[in-house]
Formats: C-alpha cells, structure tokens, sequence
C-alpha cells in the first residue's frame, strides 16, 4: 500500500503532475457494482458474511474498510473513464482489482474496478465497444469472467504463462508468456498483437493494466523485462491508443519488487510518457 502515497509525491516533486491534477473520489453507486457482480457476492461483501474459503482466496482479513477502499478505487476509475474521453487519457493512481469475478474476490481483488467502469461507459452509451489492455503479469481472470459472453467488452491478457491464477478463465485473446521472457521477445509480441487483434478489434475506448511486476526484479513476476522494456511496453500501449484517437483510462496494478524505489520509479515512467505523449 506504501506506493499509492509515495507515487503522487514523486510525481508532484519531479512537476509531472500538480496538486489540481489530483482528484479523491465520490460515492460508487450500488447499481454500478451489481451490474457487474452478482446481487447475492456483493450483499455478503457488504454484511461481511463471506465464507473462511471465500476470505481465504481474497489474500486479506474482511473489514469494513478493506470494502470501503475497493468501492473508493471503482469510483476511482469510473471518474478517470469520463476524465479519459475529455482529455485522451487519465490515471488512477490505484486500481486494476482484475482477479475480482462475477461473485468472488481473489488476489487482492474483491471488486473488478475495470469491469465496472467499463460497464458504466457502455451503459451511458459514452463507448460501444471497450478494448481491456492487461499487461500486468498475471493473467486478468475476472475480468475475462465477467465480459465471456459480452461483445461489447473485448478482453487481452498478455501474462506469465505458470504465474497466479493458476486456474485461468478465457479471455478474447490470452498471450502466455514463458518464464524468463525478457524485453526483445516481450516488444515483439506486444506490437504484433496491438496492430493485429487490439486494432481489428475497433473499440472506441481502451482500459490500460499496467501492472509493473513483469520485471525481471519482482518477487512474484517470473519474467525479465528491465525497467526500460517496461517503458517502451507503456510508450507501445499509449502510442497506439494515441495514434488511433482512442482515450485510455491507465489503472496501476501490480508491483512487488524488493526495493520500493523500483516500483515507483517504473509506474512513475507511465506517467511521464503520458505527459509527453498527450500534453
């Protein structure tokens, strides 16, 4: 949790973002949650009547506050969503809980930010076909969950192929990717699949994941991208929504690098390129 606090101070001090550039979110509505979760998932949630499985597979202790920060985190990324379609792009220095399913929590995640807000565009007809861009290096499991049977909603997951979720569920297009890849691979298969499948695709909205575990000095990533591949991926992701007139909403994901300068200075590039690229 140290990097939601020290990413926006690095990002103030370097003068990449200012103080007006911040912005805390609103309330999330219930109807944008269960139009993406099961009535039933989201009442225990609430209740905190989860099961000792169901807290066993989140990763974290049920409380009040841990639903009050997902909630906080979906609204995060509707706002950035509407902040996306005015400006080309926006970030939430948060958000990414995409291992969260239809009617369970997993990995962290117990509600899908992305999911919700990408239903909430197409609901208010503000997109009519969303493109999920998820490059974090685990596989986006509930996402692809929630938009199987919905063609309105287009699904890409480029991951470690032996990482978490070790049962994976089916997006529009999975890349699994061996252990050890490092940038030249990682690049060529990225651009491949953003100028083949991202682009026939046609989605007039894009939901960037832009997890920085896929180092080569994360504990839990497998893969061996140095922090300039890692850049040139998110230079990759945002050129192409750039050139195609797509706005991109960009959710951090996830990082656990041993050193915590690491991690804010890969996440922190993300930004810098937005800044040169749309500003």
């Amino acid at each position: 949790m140290e990097k939601y606090q020290l990413l926006p101070e690095q990002l103030l001090r370097e003068g990449v973002i200012s103080g007006d550039d911040l912005f805390s979110p609103g309330n999330l509505g219930e109807e944008h949650i269960t139009a993406v979760h099961h009535k039933q998932y989201w009442s225990k949630l609430k209740k905190l009547k989860l099961s000792p499985q169901e807290i066993r597979r989140t990763g974290f202790p049920l409380s009040r506050q841990l639903i009050e920060r997902e909630t906080i985190i979906a609204k995060g990324t509707v706002e950035i969503a509407r902040f996306a379609l005015q400006y080309g792009v926006a970030f939430n220095i948060a958000g990414g809980t995409h291992h969260a399913g239809r009617d369970f929590g997993e990995g962290f995640c117990l509600l899908n930010d992305i999911a919700i807000a990408a239903r909430y565009l197409i609901a208010e007809r503000l997109a009519m076909k969303v493109l999920v861009i998820d490059l974090d290096v685990h596989q986006g499991n509930g996402t692809a969950d929630i938009f199987q049977y919905d063609p309105r909603v287009v699904t890409f997951s480029m991951h470690g192929a032996k990482n978490f979720p070790y049962n994976k569920s089916k997006s529009d297009l999975d890349v699994p990717l061996a252990d050890g890849t490092g940038d030249l691979q990682y690049l060529e298969v990225l651009h491949k699949q953003l100028w083949g499948f991202c682009y026939d695709s046609h989605p007039d909205f894009v939901f960037y994941q832009a997890g920085v575990d896929v180092l080569a000095s994360d504990n839990l990533g497998r893969l061996a991208l140095t922090s300039q591949g890692c850049r040139q991926r998110d230079r990759m992701v945002l050129e192409f929504c750039r050139q195609n007139s797509i706005p991109v909403a960009v959710v951090m994901g996830g990082g656990y690098s041993p050193k915590i300068s690491t991690i804010i200075e890969a996440h922190a590039n993300t930004y810098r390129l937005a800044r040169e690229m749309f500003f």
